[in-house]
């Protein structure tokens, strides 16, 4: 649903732009710090919208690489940590099994001492 609003939210604001951009036509002169051009108005209200809007884009896709490589990492950790539990718990569950079977033993032997 939210890609629907931006969607007609960027369709609604590339008509205005174009309606405004189509009304002012006549040329303007242009400072470019080393020279100057006569433009029409509707080449620098269309340049600089879609200057703006490659800018968003690219700003937009930087922060989403940088937010995609802290999510690997992340799970790279959430791995690590998930192995060293599965490891603990290995280790803690073979020596109660250790302890059980020398339990057992000991048991046995007491049964065997008592019976005499």
């Amino acid at each position: 649903m939210r890609a629907q609003w931006m969607l007609i939210s960027t369709l609604l604001f590339a008509l205005i732009t174009a309606v405004f951009a189509v009304i002012n036509v006549e040329p303007v002169r242009v400072n470019f710090l080393f020279t100057q051009a006569d433009i029409p108005l509707i080449l620098v209200i269309l340049g600089s919208t879609l200057l703006g809007g490659l800018i968003a884009f690219l700003i937009g896709l930087f922060r989403q690489i940088k937010l995609q490589r802290k999510i690997k990492q992340l799970e790279k950790r959430v791995n690590e940590a998930s192995s060293e539990q599965a490891l603990a718990v290995t280790e803690d569950a073979d020596s109660r099994s250790f302890l059980a079977a020398d339990t057992d033993v000991e048991h046995t032997e007491d049964g065997k001492n008592s019976s005499k």
